[in-house]
């Protein structure tokens, strides 16, 4: 079975308070049905200022998930030991941030943060560092579109040595971070990028490397570097194809009634890359029809779902302000006849 994913990013152009209200609930409900049904992981992200709500919080995010698995799972425990069959009362389902915009964040708050959700989940969070590609973001924070490079730097190395639970110099005083998290040596962190300095970066501290696209040659850098520095560490490449899924029973009609949605969130995100940002997930669409022909969003029926030759599935039920009826819908079919089939 090919790792299962659930993305959410919970967009919504058109949101007044209380639609979006009801989408972020949505969305947590969506996750408690999608760890009950023994999807792998749910994939959540982080951009700022954007015109149509894309999320700004995903650890926010991510401590809610956790949150809600958690107290269901607990339920779910107290009805077995009623019923005698001792199930495990702990949620299962990861949640993947990726990635974060490394720069903007303080390394000691963020290195709390991250160990303070791994102990609450018990070592289910994954988080995939980058440097972000929109000069925006940096400037509406106030940090130097130049330094990037050299604030990720800091903080990857600040995020380690905290994590150890000993004293280390930060910017010149000692400091030393509590609590210790969960997951030992440290928390999951990966090292995402396009470039031949994320992957340098990544094999200098012998951190997995995820890149933002399918890239065999950086991939052979990063190995060179990890035996450069005498690291041992693993690649995590996005297969050549990676589409986004919904899945629906009449894809014509899904197509017809919701394509502006994918049309929407393709546009956005393609009009926030440059030529030379790498991206699993770029579209050149100008048109519903344009986005179905090019298959970087793709609208399948169960039955196509479950052939698919991929190492994972990527199901994005609220995609671009998507109804929440019709993500339970996608949802609910990805559960039942993919992840849930038999054989």
């Amino acid at each position: 079975m090919p790792f299962t994913v659930v993305r959410m990013n919970l967009v919504d152009p058109d949101a007044t308070a209380a639609s979006l209200s009801a989408r972020y609930r949505a969305a947590l409900e969506m996750a408690v049905y999608a760890d009950e049904q023994g999807v792998d992981t749910i994939q959540t992200e982080e951009h700022h200022g954007t015109d149509n709500n894309w999320l700004p919080s995903p650890f926010a995010f991510a401590a809610a998930v956790f949150g809600a698995t958690q107290a269901n799972a607990v339920a779910r425990g107290a009805s077995a030991q009623e019923r005698g069959d001792g199930r495990a009362t702990a949620g299962r389902i990861a949640v993947t941030v990726s990635a974060i915009i490394g720069p903007l964040y303080d390394p000691l708050r963020l290195a709390e943060d991250i160990a303070v959700l791994d102990l609450m989940s018990g070592g289910r969070l994954v988080t995939v560092a980058g440097i972000g590609y929109r000069p925006l973001e940096y400037e509406r924070q106030g940090v130097e579109w130049g330094r990037r490079g050299r604030l990720q730097d800091e903080l990857l190395d600040t995020l380690l040595a905290a994590w150890s639970g000993e004293e280390f110099t930060y910017r010149g005083r000692r400091v030393r971070v509590t609590p210790r998290p969960f997951t030992q040596p440290h928390p999951m962190l990966l090292v995402g990028g396009s470039s031949r300095a994320a992957a340098a970066r990544a094999a200098r501290l012998g951190l997995p490397f995820f890149p933002s696209a399918h890239l065999p040659e950086l991939e052979a850098y990063y190995h060179r570097k990890l035996a450069e520095y005498g690291r041992e560490g693993f690649c995590m490449m996005p297969a050549a194809v990676t589409p986004l899924l919904h899945i629906s029973e009449d894809p014509d009609r899904t197509w017809a009634l919701y394509g502006e949605h994918f049309l929407h969130e393709a546009r956005m995100y393609a009009s926030w890359q440059s030529k030379d940002i790498r991206s699993a997930v770029k579209s050149g669409a100008n048109s519903v029809e344009e986005l179905r022909a090019e298959g970087v969003y793709r609208v399948v029926t169960p039955q196509e779902c479950a052939l698919l030759e991929a190492d994972s599935l990527v199901l994005h039920p609220l995609c671009g302000g998507m109804p929440v009826e019709e993500g339970w819908r996608s949802l609910r079919l990805f559960c039942e006849r993919v992840v849930g089939r038999e054989g």
